[in-house]
């Protein structure tokens, strides 16, 4: 019986080296390969795994985000966190059918994931999605070291130039590219999509309000009527440009700003 297995990776060089690994399990079977967390999840979803190797330290959803979702599916799989913070690994090993595997990642240490997975494909008695759910109250994500910046790259031209978060007035996709708004300049970022932005952002203050545009709430200094029940924000700092505002998040908004 072939193991289904998908392996995420934000660093391509370690997706190419644990996927040779792999390759040495003749029942393993790599169905697909994801190097962010928006990204694995939405394939976790598509080809319902058997086993997913998840690094925990990625752009747009960590490791441990993606495994509380996905453990809310009809099927939930195998999960092997991979991980380079070796003082969150040992109170991983109570956890049955479930590994956490300290990198640089040795060939030993796969087999025994590997090995621990085979075992709960012959007893399917196991509850995955308790285990998931255990091991995640173990493990203390808040004590891993966060990748959130405080600043932001912006690419204007031939210059690269660094913003602070909380400057940002609002950020839009447009042909696959995020650019982002401050009162002083507009530029394109290197996120890939504006999920991987979002989650960098407070969540308290930057909204999704549609679903091409993030607009930092206290930025705004208008709210006017449109077409057919929506909205548009006119956006302080940033020469009063109006950005596109939802009906399903204008009434969030509503609550907010009393109008």
């Amino acid at each position: 019986m072939s193991i289904r297995t998908i392996i995420v990776d934000d660093e391509p060089l370690a997706l190419e080296e644990l996927a040779f690994q792999l390759g040495a399990f003749k029942d393993i079977e790599i169905v697909a390969q994801a190097v962010n967390g928006i990204e694995a999840e939405q394939l976790i979803r598509q080809h319902q795994p058997d086993l997913v190797f998840l690094d925990i330290q990625m752009p747009g959803k960590d490791g441990f985000q993606v495994a509380r979702d996905v453990s809310n599916g009809d099927q939930v799989p195998h999960i092997v966190f991979l991980t380079a913070y070796d003082q969150y690994a040992l109170k991983a090993f109570d956890v049955k059918a479930i590994d956490y595997l300290l990198k640089p990642i040795e060939e030993s240490m796969i087999d025994r994931a590997i090995q621990r997975v085979r075992k709960q494909q012959t007893s399917p008695d196991g509850d995955m999605r308790g285990q998931i759910e255990t091991l995640l109250r173990t493990l203390d994500a808040s004590t891993i070291p966060s990748r959130k910046p405080g600043r932001i790259a912006i690419k204007k031209e031939a210059r690269i130039i660094l913003v602070d978060m909380e400057d940002i007035v609002y950020a839009y996709i447009a042909d696959g590219v995020v650019f982002v708004v401050t009162a002083a300049l507009e530029g394109m970022t290197s996120y890939r999509a504006l999920e991987e932005l979002e989650a960098d952002l407070d969540g308290q203050v930057f909204w999704r309000v549609h679903r091409g545009y993030i607009a930092n709430i206290s930025r705004v200094s208008e709210v006017v009527p449109w077409f057919s029940g929506t909205y548009r924000l006119v956006m302080d700092g940033a020469g009063n440009q109006e950005i596109p505002l939802s009906r399903a998040q204008s009434k969030k908004l509503r609550k907010v700003l009393k109008w």
